[in-house]
């Protein structure tokens, strides 16, 4: 059963880091010194879980930038990723934010519409991937 799950960074950092450095780092190229920005103790964080296996992550800022989102290669197109944005978004409706923001790549930015992003910036580079920043009005 896959199911998201709202952790601590410091109680879950072992099952969130090799989320990350699979996708990132191995599989996108991304610098371990970009990845690890030193802001996560700071965010809200989420897992994606597969039963008790943890097969995705996302955080989000207080202020309501999600970014660092990441399902596993093999646990991609089951939905995983649409469940950990729908959370996020639920967790910041909750904190009342009136908009969240991400970064998108741009590969990815169709499926981020799906939920409602409407794209807010041109294209820019971050990590060597092409970008572009999205936004979400939130009804409170």
């Amino acid at each position: 059963m896959i199911r998201v799950a709202q952790v601590d960074w410091a109680d879950q950092q072992a099952l969130i880091c090799p989320i990350r450095e699979a996708v990132f780092i191995q599989e996108q190229n991304v610098p371990v010194e970009l990845e690890w920005d030193g802001l996560d103790a700071q965010c809200i964080q989420l897992l994606l879980l597969n039963d008790d296996e943890a097969v995705g992550t996302a955080r989000m800022t207080v202020n309501g930038k999600i970014g660092r989102m990441a399902v596993l290669r093999e646990h991609r197109g089951c939905g995983g990723g649409k469940l950990l944005l729908s959370k996020m978004i639920q967790i910041a409706r909750e904190a009342q934010l009136t908009d969240v923001v991400l970064d998108a790549q741009v590969c990815a930015i169709s499926f981020y519409k799906l939920s409602g992003f409407e794209v807010v910036s041109e294209v820019f580079m971050d990590a060597g991937i092409e970008h572009r920043k999205m936004r979400l009005l939130l009804a409170i």
